[in-house]
């Protein structure tokens, strides 16, 4: 915008910042412009991962029908760089792991539509990491569905979050399961919290305020629909004041998510006190359209028998899962779900491992 100012006698124009609405409307075509690039790139990285499917196809079925020997592909990533001299990537190792990329999805009739969603770099890792078919699905299921960039996608490889998911499935008080029947795809039996820089002899005051200084991090590890709503959240019930360690707002649930801290192992009593402030925000602090809340007992360690125990006749949708100050050593859950499936073996073929149950993801996108 501008006005006329007199300067020695002389009108000049001068600008002036635009009034709020038409700030707010420059805003609108920024987001258009922001969509549009989204969009754009979408659009660039299916193509780029459908033109390394049909690459790999094409070498792939060269290779089995024995036209092909490996070391043509050798000679193909030299013709393609004299070729093709500012295409980058595909170089002999690169050609074979398009090879690898049309090979491990090409009959998984479910799978094989959902890859273009996912950048090349992040089926990189995937096929690095995962060596079983259920677990490559999984982690694409899970990195569609929370929209991970690559850093994150490679620290919950590194977690080990498949083996985890398979061999400890979260335990749900039978009320979780009747009011809220789909709380076991958003939370976890246990949380890798190793960002926090936690010594081994924390206290909670030290847990919830480094969780409060690495929130990001912290909605990121917890799943992709929570939302921040307060820390130590004031609850009054009769004359007397609590504090709520940490709510939360889950978008896919429709409704509060309380999590309580405890830097110590589980206790059956534990759950009193959460299931307190479940009775509280239910009566006084849901809304009209909200489903009643849900409880989290986020602690240092548990039994699992202890903790099946305290929730089987619980009256309160709660749950108790523990977190790690530490990555899990990745060699040692994978050693201990081959162990599963062994155990998951038919008797009569004993070396034909039946696969688990996958575990159960609502579906992405």
């Amino acid at each position: 915008m501008k006005k006329k100012t007199a300067v020695n006698g002389k009108a000049t124009l001068t600008k002036t910042a635009p009034p709020q609405p038409v700030v707010d409307a420059f805003a609108e075509v920024l987001r258009l412009i922001q969509s549009a690039r989204q969009r754009a790139y979408q659009a660039v990285n299916s193509e780029l991962v459908s033109l390394y499917w049909q690459v790999g196809e094409y070498i792939s079925r060269k290779l089995e029908s024995t036209e092909w020997g490996a070391g043509v592909v050798d000679h193909l990533a030299l013709y393609l760089a004299r070729t093709q001299p500012g295409q980058r990537g595909f170089t002999r190792r690169n050609l074979f792991r398009m090879r690898q990329f049309y090979e491990c999805y090409r009959h998984d009739e479910i799978v094989s539509p959902l890859v273009s969603q996912l950048p090349w770099t992040h089926h990189l890792l995937i096929l690095s990491y995962s060596k079983r078919e259920e677990e490559r699905e999984f982690y694409i299921r899970m990195a569609i569905r929370e929209k991970w960039g690559k850093r994150e996608l490679e620290r919950q490889l590194r977690a080990g979050l498949f083996e985890r998911t398979v061999l400890s499935p979260l335990k749900l008080s039978p009320l979780v399961r009747e009011l809220h029947p789909q709380a076991a795809e958003f939370f976890k039996d246990a949380y890798s919290l190793e960002f926090l820089g936690l010594p081994d002899d924390h206290s909670e005051a030290d847990l919830h305020g480094a969780l409060l200084r690495n929130l990001g991090r912290f909605l990121t590890e917890l799943g992709r629909d929570f939302c921040f709503v307060g820390s130590e959240y004031p609850i009054q019930v009769g004359g007397q004041d609590f504090a709520l360690d940490l709510l939360f707002f889950h978008r896919g649930l429709n409704c509060l998510v309380a999590i309580e801290l405890k830097a110590a192992r589980f206790e059956p009593e534990h759950l009193g006190k959460l299931n307190f402030y479940l009775e509280a925000l239910d009566r006084d602090y849901r809304k009209p359209h909200e489903n009643p809340a849900i409880g989290l007992l986020l602690c240092a360690t548990k039994d699992n028998e202890v903790v099946e125990y305290a929730l089987s006749r619980s009256l309160s949708p709660a749950m108790v899962a523990e977190y790690e100050i530490q990555l899990p050593d990745k060699r040692l859950l994978q050693a201990k779900l081959h162990e599963f499936y062994q155990l998951l073996a038919p008797v009569e073929d004993s070396e034909a491992p039946v696969p688990p149950r996958k575990p159960r993801l609502r579906a992405a996108g």
